[in-house]
């Protein structure tokens, strides 16, 4: 959920700071009060545009952060089950990304400066506005504005169906196999190429796996190595410290040592004890401390009598660091990567010569294994079709059904399930089945199912959303939804219904919205107002949460346009006292 939103010099915004709740609440405030303004601000947060048009007048920088928790942000992530096509989760996609999250809460930042340049930053790591709108997109969900709609993604209505279906492990499952089928049609294909293309393929396989078992690699060489290396090539400098060490200890011949000054020391302490017994247990710590540094000056000696320059040695240590560094030019991601990399790319590299070396025997082997994969695909995927066409049927009933009490009475509503063309099944399935799918709808009585980008409203869009969300709100993974626009045509009971179904969903997730509708906004658990004002000729948006009799007298204003009447004060406390809860009975 979105726990608070900071904004500064945008657009007529100066500064502003919001704090969310959970559950359902209203933004209201008159007629351009800036109530889009907050949405818009989000909006450039999650990865809208931005542009100079949204930095407030005589400033250089707009500037906008929110504090998301989500549940589970920070737990460990198992990166087996990551597919960095499909992420899943926030968490997966923080994983992916190397960026850290703290008490399941991550920050989001975006700045635009009046370059036209805009920066963002998830956590403390700057990243791209694509990616700050991918992450984005696990957190909010906008409607009213298509850019933000996941309405507009029909890449979104798949999964839409399939999360109501409840095959999103099915699907899943059906990926990694369609995934293998994948695979061994590549292995097969290259088998399949011209004797010279295979010819050329052994030839430089054979060369690597070669050129890697001759070095004999072993795990962490390179590391210890080093390490060796730079031993070796000082040398003369740690002969020249552990010989000052050793004399420091030990003493010169015309010197004595820290080890001789402290015998010294003892036996001139063993007197001082004789005269006072008080002094014993300084004593023995000076006899602790004289054994201590006997034992080690001694191994500074030893370790001194056993250095021995070895130039052989070092040469063929840094012959070896070469050897190993042309390697992982050749067969790892870097030079700076493990020679860990170097031993899998030749392991690697022996599988797949054996694969192209089997000749006839393999290819007739995968396409035996191909056979037997088509077969199974097809069948998951003729499978998860059969079921999708049940759940988007029931789908399309139980959505028309809500957007009859929403005020879209006429609207038909349709889950369309296509199979994908073609005769084969490499052709007629993909890596989520065999079917596409997308959203339609046909707004007035007569109109052919259409796409619902092409021809639905903001407020329709909204309502329609509000539809879908109901219907899965046991399974939908997205925290925090916004609705503007929602009431645009609608009032009377209509209003009402809206306003049900959006605190019911509240229960659910956290829900943002603006209106200009009582019947709606009694609804809410909480409520902001928008106003705004005009200071040293310059106009300010304020957003700010009411509570008590500022909102009986703000559902007041709403309710009739006279916040100060008091009949509409008293329709507004029964509305709340009704409705929310908040109103004095």
């Amino acid at each position: 959920m979105l726990e608070d939103l900071r904004i500064k010099n945008f657009a007529l915004i100066d500064s502003a700071s919001v704090e969310f709740k959970n559950g359902f609440t209203v933004l209201s405030g008159e007629t351009g009060a800036g109530k889009s303004l907050l949405i818009g601000a989000l909006t450039f947060l999650l990865g809208g545009k931005g542009g100079v048009e949204h930095i407030r007048t005589g400033c250089q920088t707009a500037q906008v952060s929110g504090t998301f928790y989500i549940k589970g942000l920070s737990s460990p992530v198992d990166p087996s089950k990551i597919n960095e096509d499909d992420i899943k989760t926030p968490a997966q996609w923080l994983y992916v990304h190397g960026i850290e999250s703290e008490d399941d809460r991550i920050l989001i930042r975006r700045a635009v400066r009046d370059t036209g340049k805009s920066a963002a930053w998830i956590g403390d790591t700057p990243v791209t506005r694509t990616d700050l709108a991918s992450f984005c997109n696990f957190l909010i969900d906008i409607h009213g504005q298509h850019e933000h709609q996941s309405l507009m993604r029909v890449s979104e209505h798949r999964k839409f169906l399939d999360s109501f279906a409840g095959l999103d492990e099915k699907v899943e499952e059906f990926t990694a196999l369609y995934s293998n089928l994948v695979a061994k049609r590549r292995n097969l294909d290259e088998l399949l190429s011209d004797d010279k293309t295979r010819a050329q393929k052994i030839d430089v396989l054979t060369f690597s796996v070669k050129e890697i078992e001759d070095a004999k690699l072993k795990k962490g060489e390179d590391r210890e190595l080093e390490d060796e290396e730079k031993r070796l090539s000082s040398f003369e400098k740690l002969y020249e410290d552990i010989d000052s060490i050793c004399q420091t200890l030990e003493g010169a011949e015309s010197s004595s040592g820290a080890v001789l000054l402290l015998k010294k020391i003892r036996s001139v302490a063993q007197h001082a004890c004789q005269l006072d017994k008080n002094l014993e247990s300084l004593d023995s710590r000076l006899e602790s401390a004289f054994y201590e540094l006997s034992d080690i000056a001694g191994e500074y000696s030893s370790y001194k009598n056993s250095l021995v320059f070895d130039p052989e040695r070092l040469a063929f240590v840094q012959d070896r660091l070469t050897l190993i560094y042309n390697l992982k030019k050749k067969y790892s991601s870097s030079v700076n990567a493990p020679v860990e990399e170097v031993i899998q790319f030749g392991l690697d590299a022996q599988k797949r010569l054996a694969e192209l070396s089997g000749g006839e025997k393999n290819k007739d082997s995968l396409k035996a294994e191909i056979a037997g994969l088509e077969k199974n695909v097809y069948k998951q995927a003729k499978e998860i079709s059969d079921s999708r066409k049940i759940a988007a049927q029931k789908m399309s009933e139980q959505v028309m059904a809500i957007l009859k009490t929403l005020g879209m009475k006429d609207t038909r509503f349709a889950v369309q399930v296509a199979e994908k063309n073609g005769s084969q099944i490499e052709q007629k399935c993909g890596p989520y089945g065999m079917d596409d799918i997308e959203f339609l709808i046909a707004a007035n009585p007569g109109n052919p199912l259409q796409s619902l980008a092409k021809i639905a409203s903001g407020g329709e869009l909204s309502r329609v959303m509000l539809a879908l969300k109901t219907v899965l709100a046991e399974t939908d993974s997205v925290e925090t939804l916004v609705f503007d626009e929602i009431d645009t045509g609608i009032g009377g009971e209509v209003a009402v219904s809206v306003g049900q179904h959006l605190k019911s969903l509240a229960k659910k997730c956290q829900i943002l919205c603006i209106t200009h509708l009582a019947s709606i906004a009694v609804y809410a658990d909480n409520q902001l107002k928008i106003a705004k004002s005009v200071s040293e000729g310059m106009t300010n948006t304020e957003v700010a949460p009411i509570e008590g009799e500022q909102r009986v007298a703000e559902i007041a204003r709403m309710l009739s346009g006279d916040a100060a009447s008091q009949e509409s004060l008293e329709h507004a406390k029964a509305m709340l006292a009704k409705f929310s809860g908040t109103g004095e009975s």
